[in-house]
């Protein structure tokens, strides 16, 4: 079983708020080992957006990294 497959079965059948929770925790706890599981939550969110947010995802990724903020600094 591929990470990504695995990362996507782990959270298949969760509600909003798990989701949420599991998304805020990864990110709080500035743990590397969540950061598979961001991408591909990343790479789920990018296959199913039009190019409308497509285009405000690079907005917002850009600025930031532009800012040199970066949340898990």
């Amino acid at each position: 079983m591929s990470i990504r497959d695995y990362i996507i079965n782990n959270f298949q059948g969760d509600d909003y708020d798990s989701l949420q929770s599991a998304i805020n925790e990864s990110i709080e706890s500035k743990d590397e080992v969540t950061l598979p599981g961001m991408g591909v939550f990343f790479e789920i969110v990018w296959q199913g957006a039009d190019q409308e947010l497509k285009n405000r995802m690079l907005d917002i990724i850009k600025t930031r990294v532009n800012e040199g903020k970066n949340k898990s600094q």
